[in-house]
């Protein structure tokens, strides 16, 4: 009783301070919003239908958003399981990677986390690669030397 009273928002801690039995004040909050999962399910199948990978500039924002969307698929009842993260991810990559998309699918994944990894890894290269080729593009003259002259 004390732990939900404690981690229960301000507004419903008033509401259900005379509750006295935990139960009854999980069965409360329980009915009050069970509903939720109502309203929640059908923006969140909308968004997961939605996802496209390149609408978001990084892996990481992607893999956030991917696990917001999981999480309320889940406390919704649907079942997201590895194999269904993975084909989501491959499924969604540009129409121009397609050949990434397959050498991706024939390292054999077999956890989203080992996909995400190796992405984050070809994320960071490339922005090593693009920051080295800004610094000196391809075709330009080294600097010379400090103490050449």
């Amino acid at each position: 009783l004390i732990f939900l009273r404690h981690h229960i928002d301000d507004g419903l801690k008033y509401e259900y301070l005379t509750v006295e039995n935990p139960l009854e004040l999980w069965q409360n909050l329980n009915d009050r919003f069970e509903h939720l999962k109502a309203v929640v399910l059908p923006k969140a199948l909308n968004d997961w239908a939605q996802l496209r990978f390149q609408d978001f500039k990084t892996v990481s924002e992607y893999n956030s958003i991917l696990f917001k969307i999981v999480s309320q698929l889940k406390m919704c009842g649907e079942v997201i399981t590895e194999d269904m993260l993975l084909e989501k991810t491959y499924r969604i990559f540009h129409a121009s990677n397609v050949l990434l998309q397959q050498q991706y699918r024939l390292h054999g994944f077999t956890k989203y986390r080992e996909l995400i990894g190796s992405l984050l890894i070809a994320e960071q290269n490339n922005e090593l690669l693009l920051q080295n080729h800004e610094s000196r593009p391809t075709g330009s003259a080294p600097l010379p030397e400090v103490n050449a002259t």
